[in-house]
Order: C-alpha cells, then sequence, then structure tokens
C-alpha cells in the first residue's frame, strides 16, 4: 500500500505470477511499468523509484534496479475488499481466491482510460479528469439518473490527457461521441512565443498529443528545417525537463502562426485519438460480462449501480 516502504518490481512480478497471473514476466512488468508512468496514466496507480521510462520511449529499467508500491489514489479501488463486497473466484490453480472485479471507489475506466484488442473487438477508452467525473456522478445522483449524454456534457468537458495539449472538437462534436460511444478526437501541440531579436525570433511547444513519442516527433520537425521545405524554420532544439519545452527557432521576418499551421498539417504535432467506448457491462451470472459500446450515460449509469451494491454489501458484512 501506499504507506509501505517501496518493495522491488522483481519481487512483485514475481508474487502475481506465481499466485494469479500464468503469464510471462515481461508482460506483468511492462503493465506495472505503465501504471507508474505520469505521461501514460492520468493518475498512476503505482508509484516508482528508479528509472520507469520517458516521453522519449526510452524502456524502464529491468524490474531487479527498481522498486514500486501503491499510489494513494489505489487505496480506493482497494478499500472495502475484505468487507465481503465483491465476488472471488478460485485463482488458475485453486489454490488461492482472486476477486472477479475490486470494489473500486473511482471510476477508473473512464478516469484513466483503456485501450485494447480481443476476440474481434476493441475498446479505446480516453483518460478524463476525476473532478468532473464525478460531479457528473453526483449530478446524476441528484437527477435520479436521468440525465442524458448531452446534458452530462456540462460537466465532463471533455478527455482529459496527462500530456496536455488542445482539443480541436467542436462541443456538438464532443456530444456526439459521449452519445453514441465511438469518433475522434482531434488534439494539437500548445505552443507560447520566446524571445525576438533582430535577426530571429522562437516559438516554444509547450504540450505533445498523447501517446506520441517525444524523440520522433522532434525528428520529424528537424526533417522539415533540414529539408527547407519551411524556409523559415531554421532549428529545432529539445530542452524538456520534467515539463515538455521544444524550441523553435525561425527568421526574424516569420509568422509564427503560419509555422504552426505548416507543423501542424505536415508532422505528428496534430494527431487524431479514436474514440471506442465498448466496455464489459456484468450479466446475471457473476463471474461472466458481455461487451457492449456505451455512451457517457451509461457507463456512469453503470458506475453507480455497482457501487450501490457494493456498499449494501458492505453495511450487511458490518451487520
Amino acid at each position: 500500500t501506499a504507506d509501505v516502504k517501496h518493495r522491488k518490481c522483481a519481487k512483485v512480478v514475481g508474487d502475481v505470477m506465481g499466485n494469479y497471473h500464468p503469464h510471462g514476466d515481461m508482460a506483468l512488468y511492462e503493465t506495472l511499468v505503465r501504471m507508474a508512468q505520469p505521461f501514460s496514466l492520468r493518475y498512476p496507480l503505482v508509484e516508482g523509484s528508479g528509472n520507469f521510462g520517458s516521453l522519449d520511449g526510452d524502456n524502464a529499467a529491468a524490474m531487479r534496479y527498481t522498486e514500486c508500491r501503491l499510489a494513494r489514489l489505489s487505496d480506493e479501488m482497494l478499500s472495502e475488499i475484505d468487507q465481503e463486497t465483491v465476488d472471488f473466484r478460485p485463482n488458475y490453480d485453486g489454490t488461492k481466491e482472486e476477486p472477479v472485479v475490486l470494489p473500486a471507489r473511482i471510476p477508473n475506466l473512464l478516469v484513466n482510460g483503456a485501450t485494447g484488442i480481443a476476440v474481434g473487438m476493441a475498446t479505446n477508452i480516453p483518460p478524463h479528469n476525476l473532478g468532473e467525473v464525478s460531479t457528473a456522478l453526483v449530478k446524476m445522483i441528484d437527477a435520479d439518473l436521468e440525465l442524458t449524454s448531452a446534458q452530462l456534457c456540462r460537466y465532463v468537458k471533455g478527455p482529459d490527457f496527462p500530456t496536455g495539449g488542445e482539443i480541436m472538437n467542436t462541443a456538438d462534436e464532443i456530444k456526439e461521441i459521449y452519445r453514441t460511444g465511438s469518433g475522434t478526437i482531434r488534439i494539437r501541440s500548445s505552443w507560447q512565443p520566446g524571445p525576438v531579436s533582430r535577426g530571429a525570433q522562437t516559438i516554444f511547444i509547450t504540450s505533445i498529443p498523447y501517446a506520441m513519442d517525444k524523440s520522433t516527433l522532434v525528428e520529424r520537425i528537424a526533417d522539415v528545417a533540414l529539408s527547407r521545405k519551411l524556409p523559415h524554420l531554421v532549428d529545432v532544439r529539445d530542452l524538456s525537463t520534467d515539463d515538455v519545452r521544444i524550441e523553435l527557432e525561425l527568421k526574424g521576418d516569420a509568422d509564427p502562426r503560419m509555422v504552426m499551421a505548416y507543423l501542424y498539417k505536415h508532422t505528428p504535432l496534430q494527431s487524431n485519438f479514436p474514440v471506442n467506448l465498448t466496455c464489459l457491462i456484468p450479466t446475471e451470472n457473476p463471474n461472466i460480462s458481455k461487451p457492449e459500446r456505451l455512451g457517457l450515460h451509461e457507463i456512469l449509469w453503470q458506475f453507480l449501480h455497482f457501487r450501490l451494491g457494493v456498499v449494501r454489501a458492505r453495511l450487511q458484512h458490518e451487520l
């Protein structure tokens, strides 16, 4: 948990592989690493100690070097698990029991998003802001669950990507995405003007599209500068530390807006995020779920009903 010292990742991976998940250790470790990366998850669920990779696509250090523990937020995913709130099933070899689902107190599916592909279907759920989603849940309770997906867009303004950026969709387009459960989010890097001298001027790119490799992006911009396709662009430098800061050097007479418009069109500074809100929803059999594409209203409705069942089970346990 979040209040104990960090443990070696190799120990965690070994325990999980032996007790619950009989697959390859690298599949497990890569999952653990992703859950600790602040640029992959909007709200990381694991707190890592050591090298857990970077926006430039660098890999994490080997699991024998890195250490981890659960992030504070993960307590909300697990807090009621020992109060008979969720169903358990035997693990793969029948020696232990594992929960079918976690008694999550946060809507993690929307907050951290999900991406995956299975038998003939895929899902791609963007991350969202926890405050906005929580407000929408409270408003749904106040309205007896009657709010439509379009009305809920007053509270959930759109996706909230951990790497920042600007969403270019109109409000009507976002409402339609949340109503149907599919569509495309257009996201572009944000920038700001830098110092200007007589012969040159600079602009700084301060965010990049989600799931984009920063080093690849800088290479693509450098290709544009070297090939002279954009004469006003002289040079590009990556000055990033923890925050993204890519410096573009322009000629003194350049129009920064025209330069950025060209780069948005010809480099991955602007990219698309395909939204596909396919979720697994419960059936009468607690061990089996069925896939279905949901709108925003249906996802929040399912979460509220799930929480109602968890709270009932917890109170029954306390009685």
